[in-house]
C-alpha cells in the first residue's frame, strides 16, 4: 500500500478530491481524484518508492459520480522529471479508460516497464460530467546492478589466460545514455578477430569479425545497426547471441539476424574485454574512441555478472577512471512542440550587463522546415527570424519591409539528433553557431536590442507571424543572456506563455523503426508520419506493396501487348521480386520463355560413371521465381536435344542409369521424354520407333552411328532442368551432344479460376487471412443480385469485409482498433448486370484504397497514431458470411490476396451450394476480347465491347491507325470540365481523410522520321498540361506541368532518336508522384514528380499540331507548331480513345479535326514487321516472313473489313440500346416483388443457368451481334 505522499497531481478541485484519494475501489474523501476545471494539462502521478517492474495498470472513475476518464496516456520516469510515453507494440500510446464511475478497466502492458514513477495523462472524459480517476498498478520488485560511466571511464574484464576463444557468446545489458556517441563493449585479437558495440548517431552499431585479416586492416568496417533515438536518457535493453557465424542482435523489441564476416567460427579475443570505452595500451586514461557517458545495468558476458564483480572488487575486473555504482540523474528537462501551426513558447528577455543579447538552446526534429526563434528588435521595425528551411539552419534579419540580410549553415538538421544553436548580437555582429561548425555572421551598422519577447517554435496569434510552419520537435537547455530558463515555471504560469506544448518530455519517435516499407523501399519521415521511396523496387503505393508488373505473359497479352521481353511478378505483392522473361505472343497460346546460361549445343567426351560430366543451369530468374512461374502456369515443357555415338543412357546389363538430369527440387530423373516420372524410357519408345526395339532409347543400341534421343519434358512439377549428368563417353569413339532448351510455359491458372454461388447461405472457407500490416485483395465478379458479401474475415473486435452493398455500390470495410472504416465506390451504371467487374482493395498502415473497374480510385489515409495491426482469428469466408446471411449469388474468379491465388474451383468441388467454374460464354479460359475489350454476355453468344479500348474489330484486336501530315490534328474536348469525382463514403474516424489519388494512363504507338514533333498534349482550364514530344534530336520528352507557380517536370527516358521510321510503343502511367514509362519492350523507367497534384478541370486532349495559345513551355510550343508527320496508332488516355472517336464520330462536337486525316493500317504493317523480327530471333523461322508478305498484299481487304465492321457494330449498338431501354421499363413494373422472394428466384435462376450452360460450353460458338 503506497502512502499518501506517493500520490501527486497537477491540481485538485477540492481537499476531498486530493490525489491520495485515487486508490482503486476506495471511497475516501470524494471517492477519487479530480483536477481543477481550469487545469490546462491535468495529470495524476504515482511514486512507487523504488524501481518496480510494472506489468499492468487499472483505472476507475470517481465513486458514485458522473466523473470518469475514457482514454489516457501513460508516462514513466526514474526521476520524476524526465518522462517517456509508454507505447504498445504497434506504437499506439492511448489507453482505453472507463465507461462509468465504478467499473474497473485493466490494461495489460504488451511489454513490462521498469520504473519508479508513473504519470496518468487524461485525454478524454465523460462529456456529461468531469474528470475523475482512481488507479492501481500491478507488478513486482526489480533489483539490478548498476554502473555509472562519466565519459572518461571504463571497466576491463581480464581473462585468466592470454586469449579467450569462443564459438558461442551471449552478452546482455541495459543502458541509458546522455550522448549519441560512445563505446559500450570492445574486444580484439591478434589474428584479426574483433567485437565492438557502440552508439553512433543515436543508433547501436555492432562490428564483429571472425578471422578475416582483410577487414582488420580495412578502414571500412561494416556495422550492423539497430535502434534509434537511444540517447533519450531512458533504459534500453541489448542482447547479442552468437553461435559460430550466426548472430542475433536485439535492441529493445527489435531483432536483426545476420552472418558474420571471416573464415573462422570462433571469436578469439586477447587479454581482456572493455566496457564503456577502448583504453589505449600503455597510456592510462587515454581512449581510442569516444567513451560511453551514462549508466549500464545487469551487464552479463557469457553468464558472468561483470558489474557485480566490479562492485565486489574482484581481481578479474580493472576499473579505469571514475566508475560509480549508482546512476546519477542529470536534469536535462525538455519540452515538446506538438503542432506545426499553433505551438509556441514565449519567454521574456532577461537583464544583462552588456548591450545586445544572446540565445542558446538545443533542438531535435524530423521536419525539414519550421520556425525556431523570432523576436522584434530595437530600433523598430527590425526583426530576427531563425528557422529550419530545407533541412538547413537559416537566419534572416529583416531591417525593413523590403530589405533583409540572410545567412545559412548546416545540413540534414532533420535527422532526429540533438543540435546546439547559439545566437549572439553583440559587437556589431550577429554571430550564428551550430554544433561545432564554424560561425556564420551578419555585419551590423548599429547595435541591436531585443524589442520584446522571444518566441520559440512558433508565433502566437499576435506578436509575430510564422514564415512557413511552426516547429514540431523538442527543445531543451534554453538560455537567454546566459541565464537558464526554468520550464517548470513556464508550465506553472510563473514565466512567459505557451501553447500546444508537452513539458518534461521529448516525445519524439522513430516511425521508420521498424521499417514498414515493403520490398526494400527506403523509409523517411516527418514528425507525424513516414514515407516510402519505392524507386527501383518494382513496386508502388504508400508502403511499396503493389507490384508495377503484371503477374504473367497472359496478363500482358490481355492488355494489348505484343511479343517481347517483360518483367512479370508471379506472386504479385508477395515476397518474390519481378522476373524478366520473354513473352511469345505470336501463337494462339501465350508462351512464357525463361532462358539459362547454356543454350548452345555441347559435345561431351571422356566421362565415366565414376567421373561423370556435370553441367548446372543458371536461369535468368531465381529458383523461387521459377517455382512460382511453373506453379501458376497451366502447362510447361522443356526440350532436351540429345545425340549420341557409342554412349548409352542406361546400362545394357541391369538398366542402371549412366546419364540423367536433375529436377527443380534436386531429385535425379531418368526419363527423357514426356513420360510420367519413374519410367526409364525415351520418346522413341512412346512413339514405337526406336532403332532397336529391344531397348527403350536409341542411344542404348550403342552403335557407331549417331543416334538421336531428343524429347520434350512436360511433367510440370519436375521442371525446369537444373542439372545434366553424362557418364558414358570414355570409350573409344564414344561421345554425346546435348542442348537443353529454355523453359516454356503457357496459360495462367488463376485468371479463369472461378466458382459459382447459387445459395445465399453457401460460402467457401479458407485459413485465416494473414494481413496484420497490409493486404491487397483483387477479383472479378458477375451477378444479377442487388447485394451480397464477397468475402469476410473476423477477429475478436477487428474485421475485414468486401461486399456489393447495393446494385451500384461496392464497399470495403474494416476495423483495426480505431473504429469501423467504410470505403465505397459508386458506379454510374448497375454492377449487377451479369457482366464481369473488377475489384481491388488494399489496406496498409498508411492508407486504404478501393478500385472498381476503371472508376476513380478511392482511398482513406489512416490515423497518424492509430492501431496498425489487423487481428483476425476466424476462417476467411468467400462468397458469404459466418452467419450464413447476406451471401453472394453469382460468380467470383481470379481471387488473389497478397499475391496468393486462391483455388476456388478445387474448394467448390466439396462445398454444397457452390460449383466450380462459371456459366456463360465470357467465363472460359480463352481470351475472347483483347486489349481491354470487355466481353458481354448475350443469350446466344457474346459481343466484345471495345469502347474502353483503343483497338477495334469484333474482338478488339484491330489497330486503329491514322496518318498525319504537318497541319493535321485531332482534339478531343471533354463534354464538361472533367474532374475527379468526390467520394461520399463514410467512416467512423474523423481523423482519416478520403480523397482520390492522381492517376493517368497513356498508351500509343507512332512511326515518324520527323523531329521535333508533337505527339500528344493534355491541357486543363487551370493551365496544367501533360505533353509528349520528340525533341530536335529525336529523343522522347515527357512534360508534366501540374503546378502553375513551378517549373514543369521534364523526363527524357532515352537519348537515342525515335524518329527512325520504326514503330515505337509508348506507355506512361502515373500514380501520385510516381511516373512509370515503357518504350517498346526493352526500356522501363521510373521518375518522381515534384508534385502529386491532380489534373483539375481537364479541357482537351490533342494529337498532332497545336494551334491554341496555351501556356506551354517554349520547347513544347515549338514542337506543337511543327505538328506531326507520320502514323499514330492505338492512342488511349485513361478511358478516352481519340483516334477511334475521330473516325467513328466525325461531326461530333466532342472531336475537332484539322487538316488532312487519313485512316491507315501503318500500325498493323509496322507491328507485323516488328513481331516477325522478334520471332525470327527466338525461333529462327521463315514462316512468318511469308505471312508478312500476305499482310502487305491484303491492305485493301483489311481497310474494307474495318469499315464494314464499324458500320455493322454501330447498328448493333443501336439495337442493343433499344433492347436495354425495353428491359428497364419492364424492370420498373416489377419493383413490388418482396426481397425474400427475389432472393429465392435468384437462387433458382443460378441453378438453372448452371445446368443450361455446362453442356453448351462444350460446343460453344462465337456470335458477333
Amino acid at each position: 500500500m503506497l502512502p499518501q505522499a506517493s500520490f501527486q497531481s497537477s491540481s485538485q478541485s477540492s481537499f476531498s478530491n486530493a490525489p491520495y484519494n485515487a486508490k482503486l475501489n476506495r471511497r475516501d474523501g470524494a471517492g477519487g481524484w479530480s483536477p481543477l476545471v481550469t487545469d490546462r494539462e491535468p495529470w495524476l502521478q504515482l511514486d512507487l518508492r523504488d524501481r518496480m517492474e510494472v506489468m499492468a495498470v487499472a483505472t476507475q472513475g470517481r465513486y458514485d459520480s458522473s466523473d470518469w476518464v475514457t482514454s489516457y496516456l501513460l508516462l514513466y520516469s526514474d526521476t520524476g522529471r524526465t518522462w517517456k510515453q509508454y507505447r504498445q507494440e504497434d506504437g499506439v500510446g492511448k489507453f482505453a479508460g472507463n465507461v462509468n464511475s465504478d467499473g474497473v478497466v485493466q490494461n495489460k502492458l504488451s511489454h513490462s516497464v521498469r520504473t519508479r514513477f508513473l504519470r496518468f495523462i487524461p485525454l478524454d472524459w465523460n462529456p456529461s460530467g468531469w474528470l475523475g480517476l482512481r488507479v492501481e498498478v500491478y507488478g513486482c520488485a526489480y533489483k539490478s546492478d548498476v554502473a555509472d560511466f562519466d565519459g572518461r571511464s571504463a571497466l576491463l574484464y581480464r581473462f585468466n589466460q592470454k586469449s579467450m576463444s569462443t564459438v558461442k557468446d551471449v552478452v546482455s545489458l541495459r543502458f541509458k545514455s546522455r550522448q549519441a556517441e560512445g563505446v559500450l563493449l570492445h574486444g580484439e585479437g591478434q589474428r584479426g578477430d574483433y567485437i565492438t558495440l557502440e552508439l553512433h548517431r543515436g543508433k547501436l552499431a555492432l562490428y564483429l569479425n571472425l578471422d578475416d585479416t582483410r577487414l582488420r586492416f580495412s578502414s571500412s568496417r561494416v556495422a550492423i545497426t539497430l535502434g534509434s533515438l537511444l540517447d533519450d536518457q531512458h533504459w534500453h535493453s541489448v542482447l547479442i547471441e552468437r553461435f559460430n557465424k550466426q548472430v542475433n542482435l536485439t535492441v529493445d523489441s527489435h531483432t536483426q539476424h545476420f552472418r558474420t564476416k571471416g573464415e573462422g567460427d570462433s571469436l578469439e579475443v586477447d587479454y581482456e574485454l572493455s566496457f564503456g570505452g577502448i583504453p589505449l595500451p600503455g597510456k592510462p586514461g587515454t581512449f581510442l574512441r569516444k567513451n560511453f557517458h551514462g549508466c549500464i545495468e545487469n551487464l552479463y558476458y557469457n553468464g558472468i555478472n561483470v558489474i557485480d564483480l566490479a562492485k565486489r572488487r574482484k581481481p578479474q575486473i580493472y576499473s579505469v577512471g571514475n566508475v560509480t555504482f549508482s546512476c546519477s540523474e542529470p536534469q536535462l528537462v525538455a519540452c515538446t512542440f506538438l503542432s506545426s501551426s499553433s505551438s509556441f513558447l514565449s519567454l521574456p528577455p532577461t537583464a544583462s550587463g552588456v548591450r545586445g543579447f544572446s540565445v542558446r538552446f538545443q533542438f531535435r526534429t524530423w521536419n525539414p522546415d519550421g520556425l525556431l526563434l523570432s523576436t522584434r528588435l530595437a530600433p523598430q521595425p527590425q526583426r530576427l527570424e531563425l528557422q529550419i528551411s530545407n533541412s538547413r539552419l537559416h537566419l534572416t534579419l529583416h531591417t525593413s519591409a523590403q530589405q533583409k540580410s540572410e545567412v545559412s549553415t548546416g545540413e540534414h538538421l532533420n535527422d532526429g539528433l540533438w543540435h546546439t544553436v547559439t545566437l549572439d548580437t553583440r559587437n556589431l555582429q550577429i554571430i550564428l553557431t551550430l554544433d561545432n561548425e564554424p560561425a556564420s555572421t551578419i555585419e551590423l551598422w548599429e547595435l541591436l536590442e531585443s524589442g520584446g519577447n522571444f518566441y520559440f517554435g512558433g508565433c502566437p496569434p499576435t506578436g509575430c507571424k510564422n514564415p512557413t510552419l511552426a516547429f514540431q520537435g523538442c527543445m531543451r537547455l534554453i538560455f537567454i543572456n546566459s541565464q537558464p530558463m526554468n520550464l517548470n515555471h513556464v508550465q506553472q504560469g510563473l514565466l512567459g506563455n505557451y501553447n500546444e506544448l508537452q513539458f518534461d518530455i521529448c516525445n519524439i519517435r522513430d516511425r521508420c523503426l521498424p521499417n514498414l516499407c515493403e520490398h526494400g523501399g527506403q523509409c523517411s519521415q516527418s514528425w507525424s508520419t513516414f514515407y516510402c521511396d519505392c524507386s527501383g523496387t518494382g513496386y508502388s503505393g504508400a508502403t511499396c506493396h503493389s507490384s508495377i508488373c503484371e503477374p504473367s505473359c497472359e496478363a500482358y497479352k490481355l492488355m494489348g501487348s505484343s511479343s517481347g521481353y517483360f518483367s512479370i511478378d508471379p506472386d504479385g505483392s508477395g515476397p518474390l521480386g519481378p522476373a524478366q522473361v520473354y513473352c511469345n505472343m505470336t501463337e494462339e497460346r501465350v508462351w512464357t520463355v525463361v532462358t539459362h546460361n547454356s543454350t548452345a549445343p555441347v559435345r561431351v567426351r571422356g566421362s565415366s560413371p565414376q567421373k561423370p560430366y556435370i553441367m548446372k543451369f543458371n536461369y535468368s530468374t531465381s529458383a523461387e521465381q521459377l517455382r512460382a512461374i511453373v506453379t501458376g502456369s497451366e502447362q510447361c515443357q522443356q526440350e532436351v536435344l540429345y545425340r549420341c555415338r557409342k554412349s548409352r543412357l542406361f546400362s545394357t546389363k541391369d538398366g542402371t542409369p549412366l546419364s540423367w538430369w536433375v529436377d527443380q527440387g534436386g531429385e535425379r530423373r531418368t526419363y527423357w521424354g514426356g513420360f510420367l516420372p519413374g519410367v526409364q524410357q525415351c520418346s522413341c519408345s512412346l512413339e514405337e520407333n526406336c532403332l532397336d526395339m529391344n531397348y527403350f532409347c536409341n542411344c542404348d543400341a550403342d552403335t557407331d552411328a549417331w543416334a538421336n534421343d531428343t524429347g520434350i519434358l512436360s511433367y510440370k512439377d519436375h521442371l525446369p532442368v537444373s542439372q545434366i549428368v553424362i557418364g558414358d563417353t570414355n570409350r573409344s569413339g564414344s561421345e554425346a551432344d546435348y542442348q537443353i532448351g529454355p523453359l516454356r510455359c503457357y496459360g495462367d491458372r488463376s485468371i479463369w479460376n472461378a466458382a459459382s454461388f447459387y445459395q445465399e447461405s453457401s460460402y467457401l472457407h479458407f485459413p485465416t487471412l494473414q494481413a496484420e500490416l497490409g493486404a491487397d485483395i483483387s477479383f472479378y465478379f458477375k451477378t444479377s443480385a442487388p447485394s451480397g458479401v464477397f468475402l469476410e474475415n473476423l477477429g475478436l473486435k477487428d474485421f475485414i469485409r468486401l461486399e456489393l452493398s447495393s446494385p451500384s455500390v461496392v464497399t470495403f470495410s474494416f476495423d483495426v482498433g480505431n473504429g469501423p472504416v467504410v470505403l465505397a465506390v459508386k458506379s454510374h451504371v448497375p454492377l449487377n448486370d451479369r457482366q464481369w467487374h473488377y475489384v481491388r482493395a488494399e489496406r496498409n498502415v498508411k492508407e486504404a484504397s478501393l478500385q472498381v473497374d476503371q472508376l476513380p480510385l478511392r482511398f482513406l489515409e489512416a490515423p497518424a497514431d492509430g492501431h496498425l495491426r489487423l487481428q483476425l482469428n476466424s476462417q476467411l469466408f468467400v462468397g458469404g458470411t459466418a452467419t450464413r446471411q447476406r451471401g453472394f449469388l453469382g460468380c467470383i474468379r481470379t481471387l488473389t490476396i497478397n499475391g496468393v491465388n486462391f483455388n476456388l474451383e478445387e474448394r467448390a468441388k466439396m462445398t454444397p451450394g457452390v460449383s466450380s467454374g462459371c456459366p456463360g460464354y465470357c467465363s472460359g479460359s480463352s481470351s475472347l476480347c483483347h486489349n481491354r475489350g470487355r466481353c458481354i454476355e448475350k443469350s446466344s453468344g457474346y459481343v466484345c465491347d471495345c469502347s474502353q479500348s483503343a483497338y477495334g474489330g469484333p474482338t478488339c484486336k484491330e489497330e486503329v491507325s491514322v496518318s498525319f501530315d504537318r497541319e493535321s490534328s485531332v482534339t478531343y474536348t471533354f463534354q464538361e470540365p472533367f474532374s475527379v469525382m468526390q467520394n461520399r463514403s463514410s467512416q467512423a474516424s474523423t481523423v482519416s481523410r478520403e480523397r482520390s489519388r492522381a492517376r493517368e494512363s497513356i498508351a500509343f504507338s507512332f512511326l515518324t522520321l520527323q523531329s521535333p514533333a508533337m505527339l500528344l498534349t493534355v491541357s486543363t482550364f487551370s493551365q496544367q498540361y501533360i505533353a509528349v514530344i520528340l525533341a530536335s534530336n529525336g529523343s522522347l520528352k515527357i512534360w508534366y506541368h501540374l503546378q502553375v507557380n513551378r517549373n514543369p517536370d521534364v523526363f527524357t527516358p532515352t537519348l537515342g532518336s525515335l524518329a527512325n521510321g520504326l514503330l515505337h510503343r509508348i506507355r506512361i502511367h502515373r500514380e501520385g508522384k510516381d511516373v512509370y514509362v515503357q518504350i517498346d519492350q526493352d526500356i522501363h523507367r521510373k521518375y518522381t514528380l515534384s508534385s502529386d497534384a491532380e489534373l483539375i478541370l481537364i479541357r482537351s486532349l490533342t494529337l498532332g499540331k497545336v494551334t491554341g495559345r496555351d501556356a506551354f513551355h517554349e520547347e513544347v510550343m515549338q514542337a506543337g507548331s511543327e505538328g506531326f508527320i507520320g502514323c499514330l496508332s492505338s492512342v488511349q488516355v485513361n478511358h478516352v480513345a481519340p483516334l477511334k472517336a475521330a473516325l467513328l464520330n466525325r461531326g461530333s462536337s466532342l472531336v475537332s479535326i484539322r487538316g488532312p486525316l487519313v485512316q491507315s493500317n501503318c500500325g498493323v504493317l509496322a507491328d507485323s514487321t516488328t513481331s516477325h523480327t522478334l520471332l525470327d530471333q527466338a525461333a529462327k523461322s521463315n514462316k512468318d516472313k511469308e505471312r508478312h508478305g500476305d499482310d502487305t498484299r491484303n491492305d485493301s481487304a483489311v481497310i474494307g473489313g474495318v469499315v464494314t465492321a464499324v458500320v455493322f457494330i454501330t447498328l448493333c449498338v443501336l439495337a442493343a440500346i433499344s433492347r436495354f431501354l425495353y428491359q428497364q421499363r419492364q424492370a420498373q413494373r416489377s419493383t413490388g416483388i418482396k426481397e425474400k422472394e427475389h432472393r429465392h428466384d435468384l437462387e433458382t435462376a443460378y441453378r438453372a443457368e448452371l445446368h443450361l450452360h455446362n453442356p453448351v460450353r462444350d460446343n460453344m460458338k462465337e456470335y458477333y451481334i
